[in-house]
């Protein structure tokens, strides 16, 4: 079990990072971005490592995190979800993809 609140990715592996200065370097210059999907109504899905752990304590560390801004909104988040893994995040990204496209798909219907 990871302890540490700061951490890095090495491919799609996710690696405590003790060293701040370091932690801080890699965050300027990583590429962090899981997925980005732009919808045919402008809506944006976008999953990011976040590189802390957002659990607060409450279970496994959650480093990765899917939202949703939708192109009607004030440039707020519609929707949000935290993962674990790279694996879950890509998987939870696709999932909001396909809840979207469905969302946009009944409202042409309608």
């Amino acid at each position: 079990m990871l302890k540490n609140d700061k951490y890095i990715l090495i491919g799609r592996e996710v690696v405590e990072e003790p060293s701040l200065t370091d932690w801080g370097r890699w965050m300027q210059e990583a590429d962090r971005r899981v997925a980005k999907t732009k919808l045919e109504d402008d809506t944006v899905i976008s999953t990011v490592f976040l590189g802390l752990d957002h659990s607060f304590g409450e279970g496994p560390p959650l480093l990765f995190e899917t939202m949703v801004f939708l192109s009607d909104s004030d440039g707020g988040e519609d929707y949000m979800r935290r993962y674990e893994t790279y694996e879950q995040a890509e998987a939870g990204h696709e999932k909001a993809v396909k809840i979207y496209v469905d969302k946009i798909s009944e409202d042409e219907s309608s």
